[in-house]
Parts: C-alpha cells; sequence; structure tokens
C-alpha cells in the first residue's frame, strides 16, 4: 500500500520560498504537478510557498547531470526562476544526489549551470538574454528590440524595456516609489496586450552605477520578496540604458544578489549569485 504522503524540503532565496519534492514520488502517487503546486504552495490550507519544485521529474529525458520543473502556486509552469534554481541546486548537492560543485541542469529555458562556491553561495550561469522582440514575446511593430519603448497604463506613462531571461520582463526604471507602483500597476501590466505570454515586472531605481533598487510583480505569483531572473532582466535594461555598469549589486525586498553581464562581448551569458537556505522538511498529506 502507497502511504498517501510525499516527503518534501521547504528551501528560500532572499524570501522566495520554494516547496521541494522527488519527481519519482511524484509518478508513483500518480499526481499533476500544476495541481499539486496549488495544494502544497496555499499558505492557508498547505505548506505555503511561491512555487514547487521537482526534482528529476520522470517525464524528462535530457542529457544534461539533472532535471528540474517549476509551477507557481497558481499551477502555472514559468520557464525558469533564478532563486528557484539556486535552491534546488543547493538542495541536490547537499542532499548528495550530485557530487560536484558546478553541473548542467535542463530547464524549459535550455541547460542552465550552477556552482556552489566555497562560502556556500550559489553561482549561476543564467545564459544569453535573449532581446529580439519576438522571442520575448512582446508585441510591437517595426522594432527588432524593445529598449525604453513607451507604454501607457491608467493615464501613466511608462518606458519599458522587454528582456527574456528564458521567461518574459518588463522593466521600468523610476525615480517613484518602486513598491507603490509594483502594488499599482504591476498586475495591469503582467496581462497587457504587448505579452502575449504575459510577464513578469520589474520597477527599479537606480541607486548608483554598480547598486540597484528593486520591486517585482511576478508573473503567476504577483508580489514577491525577491525574483532572480528580474534581477538579471534588470540588470541587463539597466545596461541596456547606459545606467550602470556591468557588474552590479542588486537589492530586492528580501536581499541582494549580484548580477554580471558584458554587453561587449558576443553571446554573454548572466551570472547570479546569491544565497539559498533550507527552512524545514516534512511530510505533506495528500
Amino acid at each position: 500500500m502507497i502511504k498517501n504522503t510525499i516527503k518534501f524540503t521547504k528551501m528560500n532565496g532572499l524570501g522566495n520560498d520554494f516547496i521541494i519534492v522527488d519527481g519519482k514520488d511524484v509518478s508513483e502517487k500518480n499526481l499533476q504537478y500544476g495541481e499539486l503546486a496549488k495544494k502544497m504552495c496555499d499558505r492557508n490550507f498547505g505548506i505555503g510557498a511561491d512555487g514547487l519544485i521537482i526534482v528529476n521529474p520522470t517525464d524528462v529525458k535530457a542529457d544534461t547531470d539533472i532535471s528540474w520543473r517549476i509551477f507557481n502556486s497558481d499551477g502555472s509552469e514559468p520557464q525558469m526562476c533564478g532563486n528557484g534554481i539556486r535552491c534546488f541546486a543547493k538542495y541536490v548537492y547537499e542532499k548528495v544526489i550530485i557530487n560536484k560543485k558546478k553541473f548542467t541542469v535542463w530547464t524549459l529555458a535550455g541547460t542552465i549551470t550552477p556552482e556552489i562556491l566555497d562560502n556556500g553561495e550559489v553561482r549561476v550561469d543564467m545564459g544569453k538574454p535573449i532581446l529580439e522582440a519576438k522571442k520575448v514575446p512582446v508585441l510591437v511593430e517595426d522594432l527588432d528590440c524593445v529598449i525604453n519603448y513607451p507604454l501607457e497604463i491608467k493615464g501613466k506613462e511608462f518606458n519599458i524595456t522587454a528582456v527574456s531571461m528564458g521567461n518574459p520582463h518588463c522593466v521600468i526604471f523610476t525615480e517613484d516609489d518602486t513598491f507603490s507602483l509594483a502594488r499599482e500597476f504591476g498586475s495591469k501590466i503582467e496581462v497587457h496586450h504587448m505579452f502575449p505570454e504575459k510577464t513578469n515586472v520589474e520597477f527599479v531605481k537606480v541607486l548608483s552605477k554598480n547598486n540597484i533598487k528593486i520591486d517585482v510583480w511576478e508573473r503567476g505569483c504577483g508580489i514577491t520578496l525577491a525574483c532572480g531572473t528580474g534581477a538579471c532582466a534588470s540588470t541587463v535594461a539597466a545596461i541596456l540604458n547606459d545606467l550602470t555598469d556591468d557588474t552590479i549589486k542588486a537589492d530586492l525586498p528580501g536581499g541582494s544578489l549580484t548580477i554580471e553581464w558584458n554587453k561587449e562581448t558576443p553571446d554573454a551569458s548572466v551570472f547570479m549569485t546569491g544565497k539559498s537556505k533550507f527552512v524545514f522538511e516534512g511530510e505533506y498529506y495528500l
């Protein structure tokens, strides 16, 4: 008789929290990933989290060292999640599922390469940012890339830069309060018709040439304490708009990340470095 529970580990990356489960355990119980995510991530009736991470899902066959799938709290599946991949990397290394500090991970956004550093932080090669409008995707006429492009929402005009880090991001630079803007306009921009797959939204204040402050409205989650791909996209956008240097500290409500990108190098990857922490483990009753 199969026990009607599933083992899980709770982790967070800068307060962006995730439930991690084994793909084989999920498969044996014939559970649907999206529905399981909605139930387990519910903060009142479940464990509570921004997302559910599946380690080595049985439906993925890849040539990488390991694979994952990740689902938002609403059951949707993003192509990538920066804070999630750091938690995943720390988990599989600490649990000795992977026995080397640098390894490759299959994701919907392509192969991602995390590395466990000696100080316990995780540095991730997030791959090359996607700037081509139709690949972000963002719908505009006669433009290859969307950089500092005007967008009006509820009578307020913003200038947006569109970047994909395997998932779409709309980055807005402002001198106003970033949290208030995220709360008021994030949900409206997320579903704007310009973004056929919806979008994550970042409101960014440039503090110096090597420091930015970000508040994020995450597609499928709403306001979160941090977003790794959002920090990467914001850094790329800041560099494209000549606002910062190519290595910066990105401050989010849950903490800080170091992001690196050299736009002068062809096909340059974005690198993200930050913390991820174990919170607790347990069994969830199905």
